[in-house]
């Protein structure tokens, strides 16, 4: 069959703040959904990637007219949710025998609500991974059958809403073929955050699935944590680095939730890294509780140059509410052995957590100078569809209606401590007192190597600016 798999479109200035979208703006490879295209590929099937971070609404539409595809698969995150279901009704008017599913973190948590959220012209929901179910489901279809028993799939069927069972998660992950990265087009385009990547083009690449901790603000498919974490042989990431290596990618991002849950398999493809000499560049997120100098320094032997440790607050209280199961301690531990290796470290921080006050907010920033690490992001917690902090909201705070302010930038969710206003505040205080820092801008000046550090440096420069000049830089902007 004709696939097209869809990202909607959306602009940077719809999640960021215009004034600062410079220095905060990344274009992820989707690697969900280039996982999806392979396996469609795989089983004989015509795939069209089109991406709505690099083309108009009005694009996609005319890419679909030209296209003709019998299947359009669409991604949708819960910000994103509105307009996914804006490209499923025009797309239904260009041809309404094109059948749509939806699939993503948004239709994944909701299920049935997106058959019946007023979305007519979508057939049918993917409630879990998605490589093995568009293909059984596009074998029906392409044989003339219904869904019916289709493992993850609600489905609409003569005007009713049919919720299949769900489909047990994939563990033999090694099984599943390399992302289509083939479809993205210009591997330039696809950059993280400014002063996140070293070299370029930087490919994303998830090592394992899951997560057996309970963070009440983390989406997992696996609510129960039964299936834990599913990890791949270290000699399948390494046959997918090499993959990449020949496709021209010089850095790799890897996207697990903690590359170090497994230590020994952790120091293993570090040291596999090392010993095949593969030249590229690398960055990974790490729990404070799970890593030590000797693998950090491995890391660094490796090719890694920086790591991400989810620090999110500077007050035990509030570490212990969000059930993050680490210690200011761990957190410092860390951050001081990475950087003895010579490792760079980023550090993101929450504000809203249940139970936090302005005052502890303030704290947190405190905390985030003393580590003192090389990047440090300051989020508001959001309680996205399908976590602890989604299903317990009474319990917790309050939360807003409008969708579109499920992003880390906005305040989707305020506890009953404190204000939206508080929490707004806040992230502009922690950037504007971060940021500013002489100790800190020195060092930066002195690490100027190359071009695209003097280009982040003049990014970073702007945005400081108007955090200074800008009192409420981080309140929506209507676009």
């Amino acid at each position: 069959m004709k696939c097209a798999l869809i990202i909607p479109s959306w602009v940077p200035e719809e999640i960021f703040p215009s004034k600062t979208a410079g220095s905060q703006i990344n274009y992820w490879q989707p690697i969900g959904t280039l996982y999806v295209a392979a396996s469609l590929l795989k089983a004989g099937h015509e795939v069209k990637f089109l991406n709505g971070a690099f083309m108009s609404h009005d694009k996609v539409l005319n890419e679909i007219r030209a296209y003709r595809p019998e299947f359009v698969g669409l991604y949708s995150t819960t910000f994103g949710w509105a307009k996914a279901k804006k490209t499923a009704e025009d797309i239904k008017r260009i041809d309404s025998r094109i059948f749509i599913a939806v699939g993503g973190p948004f239709p994944i948590a909701a299920k049935e609500q997106c058959l019946t959220d007023d979305a007519l012209s979508i057939d049918a929901v993917v409630t879990g991974e998605g490589e093995l179910t568009v293909v059984e489901m596009l074998e029906r279809l392409q044989a003339g059958k219904g869904l019916e028993g289709v493992e993850g799939v609600v489905y609409r069927e003569n005007g009713k809403v049919i919720c299949n069972k769900p489909r047990p998660l994939i563990t033999d992950l090694d099984s599943l073929p390399f992302p289509a990265r083939e479809l993205l087009g210009d591997a330039d385009r696809y950059v993280p955050p400014p002063a996140t990547y070293r070299r370029r083009p930087v490919a994303v690449m998830i090592t394992s699935r899951g997560c057996n901790r309970r963070c009440i603000f983390c989406f997992q498919i696996d609510k129960q944590r039964k299936s834990g974490i599913r990890y791949r042989s270290v000699e399948n990431v390494i046959a997918e680095i090499e993959h990449c290596l020949k496709q021209g990618y010089r850095e790799i991002k890897f996207l697990d939730d903690t590359l170090a849950a497994d230590y020994d398999r952790a120091m293993a493809l570090a040291e596999e890294i090392k010993r095949r000499k593969l030249d590229f560049t690398w960055f990974a997120s790490a729990c404070v509780n799970q890593v030590d100098k000797p693998l950090l320094k491995a890391f660094k032997d490796a090719g890694c140059w920086a790591v991400l440790f989810g620090a999110e607050s500077g007050v035990q209280k509030n570490l212990n509410a969000i059930r993050k199961g680490i210690t200011l301690e761990q957190i410092k531990k860390a951050v001081k052995a990475a950087k003895d290796v010579g490792l760079k470290v980023s550090t993101p921080f929450l504000f809203g957590i249940p139970g936090e006050t302005f005052e502890e907010g303030l704290k947190t920033i405190e905390f985030a100078i003393e580590l003192d690490p090389d990047m440090a992001n300051f989020h508001s917690i959001t309680p996205f569809p399908g976590t602890e902090l989604y299903d317990n909201i009474e319990k917790y705070g309050t939360m807003s209606e409008d969708l579109t302010d499920f992003t880390y930038q906005g305040a989707a969710f305020v506890p009953y401590t404190m204000t939206r206003e508080e929490i707004l505040k806040l992230r502009q205080i922690a950037f504007k007192r971060f940021y500013s820092r002489p100790s800190f801008i020195l060092r930066k000046l002195f690490e100027l190597r190359t071009m695209n550090d003097l280009k982040v440096a003049l990014k970073s420069v702007k945005s400081l600016f108007w955090l200074w000049a800008k009192p409420d830089i981080f309140r929506r902007e209507q676009v």
